[in-house]
């Protein structure tokens, strides 16, 4: 247990250490990290893009950094479950804030978070982005791979986001959070034949090649047949995790655009996510959390769970 301390996020003299905050109290960085623009040498940087002007059903994700903040003040002080240990011993983590993007000019956010990120990606081991609306994941998978090349996506999600993509009167073509695995496939960042869809319980005119794990089919699975068939399917080579929360059923996280009945259990999923510690996981994100749909906070705290799970997969790899 660290010293006692107070607004942690802004005192921290160092990135890593457990911070000792009161749970309803103190500054709000992601599990009390310091706040700073200053990540370079750090293993990973968490950082919020709170953008949903791409949604096509209800919007509020542009919340969604902030409430999973909020709901992860909740996983401080504690060894965090099921790790057994402090995150933070040995791997230094900032929360270096939100992206910066203009409300009056949404056209112009993709190409403000794929430059943003690239400059993280230069300074930081690891980008943990939590969103926002799913379009978003497109940008970042355009920085991830400039860094680390073609990559396999491992998308959790109740759709597969594989729409056509709409022009505008320009002739520029529009990525929205139904459409970026399929531009994704396009700009050839992602490849199919090694990417996987786990829970998608909707219908695309597309599949673009990824192997999809139906809501149905995961609920007639172990947790660790799910993380088996990942693991096959993306065969050591380098994964970007995206996390849309509306993968779990809206029980679990009622707070989102586009809920969809049918979906897993917390429990189950974070039951997958606990056994992918041996991927090769090169980036992740969280996104499509709606706190004006939520209840006591379900949904903030499933994402902001999903995020330490992350973290905790990585601080494993890191101690062996």
């Amino acid at each position: 247990m660290a010293a006692k301390s107070i607004d942690h996020a802004f005192t921290a003299t160092d990135m890593t250490g457990a911070a000792s905050d009161p749970t309803y109290a103190g500054a709000l960085s992601f599990m009390r990290r310091k706040f700073t623009k200053d990540v370079a040498g750090t293993d990973v940087t968490v950082w919020g893009v709170p953008f949903d002007a791409a949604v096509s059903n209800r919007p509020g994700a542009r919340f969604g950094c902030q409430a999973m903040r909020r709901a992860s003040a909740i996983f401080d002080n504690d060894p965090q479950y099921p790790f057994h240990a402090d995150l933070f011993e040995a791997l230094s983590v900032a929360d270096y804030g939100d992206c910066l993007l203009d409300y009056r000019l949404p056209e112009t956010a993709h190409s403000l978070i794929e430059a943003e990120a690239e400059d993280l990606l230069a300074k930081t081991g690891f980008l943990l982005t939590l969103g926002g609306d799913h379009s978003i994941t497109h940008p970042l998978l355009t920085a991830h791979a400039a860094r680390h090349g073609k990559l396999s996506l491992v998308q959790f999600d109740a759709h597969q986001d594989t729409w056509p993509l709409a022009k505008d009167a320009q002739g520029h073509r529009r990525v929205d959070h139904g459409s970026f695995v399929k531009a994704a496939v396009e700009d050839d960042l992602i490849d199919p034949a090694t990417s996987i869809q786990i829970g998608i319980r909707t219908h695309a005119p597309e599949v673009c090649g990824l192997q999809i794990l139906h809501g149905y089919e995961i609920e007639e699975m172990s947790a660790t047949q799910i993380a088996e068939a990942i693991y096959e399917r993306t065969g050591g080579t380098n994964v970007y995790l995206s996390f849309d929360i509306d993968c779990l059923d809206p029980a679990f996280a009622p707070g989102t655009g586009t809920p969809v009945s049918g979906g897993p259990s917390s429990a189950k999923i974070l039951a997958v996510l606990h056994h992918l510690k041996n991927l090769q996981l090169v980036g992740a994100d969280v996104v499509e959390v709606a706190p004006a749909y939520d209840h006591a906070d379900i949904t903030a705290i499933a994402g902001a769970t999903v995020a330490l799970y992350v973290l905790g997969n990585l601080a494993e790899k890191k101690g062996r």
